[in-house]
């Protein structure tokens, strides 16, 4: 299987680059990136501190996706949603691990599900997706007025979008299990005299320092008692781990949007 890694010099691409160039049946079908990024021209294998592979970074998207069977993608919002609408037309398969989407980019990649099969996941760690579905449960047994649901994410400094995408899943989760809307539900950046804490609320906090990978926590706390489901990840291999298993699973698959959950064969879970 011929696998592209668009925004393959960011630290996710080289991460997928490394899953991909060790996995067997498997090949580097190339890698792209922006046109200033300064590691175009590089050879893939060098860039990722393995031996020279033949394969360089490259700027031409859409040479890469034509040539793809599936592609693997962590990067901008708006690279991803003009990725996808290259993708379509070709068939190619495409895992999304991008967050921080807009509506508008979300629309884009539903339109783009019905001529190729599309994976798009907050989070690929299978831990995660665990949580999603135990955070659903959770919060389906404790009801909105003895229980108020918090969500706390951390992650290294030089994340650009808050809350996470894996935090924003979460108070999916949350709110799929209160049967509400997140929109209405959902308070976020407390600051100053807010008054009072909304009964039914889903408060989010994010914090920003040094290298972190990533933690989330799903806080149930009630009169007395407090219920934490936490995750902590400590190398972003296992969410390349997961995109490539995602690649694997999704090469070959009618058009459609699919979750993690479909990979996993987890029953609940939403792209």
């Amino acid at each position: 299987m011929r696998i592209g890694v668009l925004g393959c010099a960011g630290r996710m691409g080289r991460a997928v680059i490394a899953e991909v160039l060790a996995a067997e049946g498997c090949t580097l079908a190339g890698g792209v990136d922006r046109s200033d990024h300064p590691a175009l021209g590089q050879d893939l294998g060098t860039l990722v501190g393995e031996g020279p592979v033949g394969v360089t970074a490259r700027d031409d998207a859409a040479a890469l996706i034509e040539l793809a069977d599936v592609v693997i993608e962590f990067s901008a919002p708006d690279a991803t949603a003009a990725h996808v609408a290259l993708a379509a037309p070709n068939s190619t398969g495409h895992v999304i691990g991008t967050t921080g989407l807009g509506e508008a980019q979300e629309q884009g990649i539903r339109e783009a599900a019905r001529s190729t099969a599309i994976m798009r996941a907050a989070n690929m760690s299978l831990g995660v997706n665990l949580l999603l579905g135990l955070t659903e449960q959770v919060a389906r047994a404790l009801g909105a007025e003895t229980f108020d649901i918090e969500i706390l994410e951390m992650h290294h400094r030089h994340k650009v979008d808050a809350p996470s995408g894996t935090a924003l899943a979460l108070g999916d989760a949350a709110a799929r299990g209160r049967g509400v809307d997140l929109t209405a539900a959902a308070d976020r950046g407390r600051d100053g005299l807010t008054g009072a804490r909304r009964t039914g609320a889903i408060g989010f906090a994010a914090l920003r320092g040094g290298d972190m990978v990533g933690d989330h926590k799903v806080i149930f706390a009630g009169a007395g008692e407090r219920i934490e489901l936490t995750h902590r990840a400590t190398d972003r291999r296992i969410y390349a781990r997961g995109a490539l298993t995602a690649a694997r699973w999704l090469h070959g698959r009618p058009p459609g949007l699919y979750a993690m959950a479909d990979v996993l064969g987890l029953a609940g879970g939403k792209p």
